[in-house]
């Protein structure tokens, strides 16, 4: 995963978008960093009935300390990788997460 940086964009509205890897029945919820452009995450969540979608967005509301409806997902909702939107934050603030910077 080292060397590999989130692709990530914003719109003109400032929302921004990027690609999540996701791994569900984990452990914990967690931020693993970012493998082939994307931000790899392991959530806890079983991918039924939007339980994992839910974790997921609840996961990156918390960790970047924005209300959860500021975070929605695009596209790929029934898939391991997807596209997340997220209103509120600069492209610094994702970057940093994908980095592992503390908030």
């Amino acid at each position: 995963m080292a060397g590999t940086t989130l692709e990530a964009r914003t719109s003109g509205d400032g929302a921004v978008t990027f690609r999540v890897r996701v791994s569900v029945r984990a452990r914990r919820n967690e931020i693993e960093g970012v493998t082939e452009g994307a931000l790899r995450l392991r959530l806890a969540a079983p991918p039924v009935e939007g339980k994992a979608n839910e974790a997921l967005c609840r996961l990156l509301a918390e960790r970047l300390k924005i209300a959860r409806s500021a975070v929605r997902i695009v596209g790929g909702e029934h898939s391991r990788l997807k596209r997340v939107e997220v209103r509120g934050v600069g492209l610094d603030r994702i970057l940093q997460l994908a980095d592992g910077v503390p908030q």
